[in-house]
């Protein structure tokens, strides 16, 4: 299921990051959700995460994926990677490309690296909240292709979350309508038809680097959360 389901298209603007994971978790609290963990997706789906479980009294976790960018064209994704050696690809995108195992393996091992870079960077040696018998709610600042979402969630899927919910302010329509086969809930704010982009959708979009990530990922474990 994808929310909202209203028979029209919501068109919004969001001044900055932590702005729209205020509204995101408005939307999320009215949905009573069982012991609810929150995986962000970083870095931009951190500020969005830390408001989401200040709101939820929830922990903050991070869920590592890296996408694909196709040789010579990085910005076209071609699939992703993620923690516990998910591979997600987009087959038809792959098969356009005449990508062999070899070219898609040698993509994958540079964005492996980088992977467990930031593994070691924001988790360190401490092990992931147990997500066992619980509901894991995956949030990022947007949702373009949806590949690197698909990955994550399949690697918390292996994790033993019992329910997934995959939750963005802005969604193109499109990729929500793709990922509505991974998760139990898709939650999006936003679906514009003429998505562009995901920056297009907020007034300060600034790329962030690993001290924000890491600053707000040990706030949130300091609790309790607040703004």
């Amino acid at each position: 299921m994808t929310l909202p389901l209203r028979g029209h298209i919501c068109l919004m603007r969001y001044p900055d990051r932590r702005a729209a994971g205020r509204l995101l978790a408005g939307r999320l609290g009215d949905l009573g959700l069982a012991s609810p963990v929150v995986v962000a997706l970083p870095r931009g789906g951190v500020p969005i995460g830390f408001e989401v479980a200040r709101v939820l009294g929830a922990p903050l976790e991070v869920a590592i994926a890296r996408k694909l960018g196709a040789p010579g064209r990085p910005e076209l994704g071609i699939g992703a990677v993620a923690e516990g050696g998910v591979v997600v690809l987009d087959e038809p995108a792959v098969a356009a490309l005449r990508l062999t195992p070899a070219d898609i393996e040698a993509l994958a091992a540079v964005e492996r690296a980088e992977l467990d870079r930031r593994v070691r960077a924001y988790r360190g040696d401490r092990p992931m909240t147990p997500l066992a018998g619980r509901t894991a709610v995956v949030v990022d600042d947007g949702l373009a292709t949806g590949v690197t979402a698909r990955a994550a969630l399949a690697s918390l899927r292996r994790r033993g979350a019992a329910r997934l919910v995959f939750a963005a302010p802005v969604c193109a329509p499109d990729a929500a309508a793709r990922l509505a086969d991974g998760p139990d809930l898709v939650v999006c704010l936003s679906s514009p038809p003429e998505f562009g982009a995901v920056g297009r959708w907020y007034d300060d979009f600034r790329q962030l680097d690993d001290a924000v990530v890491i600053d707000l990922l040990e706030r949130a474990r300091r609790g309790p959360l607040t703004p």
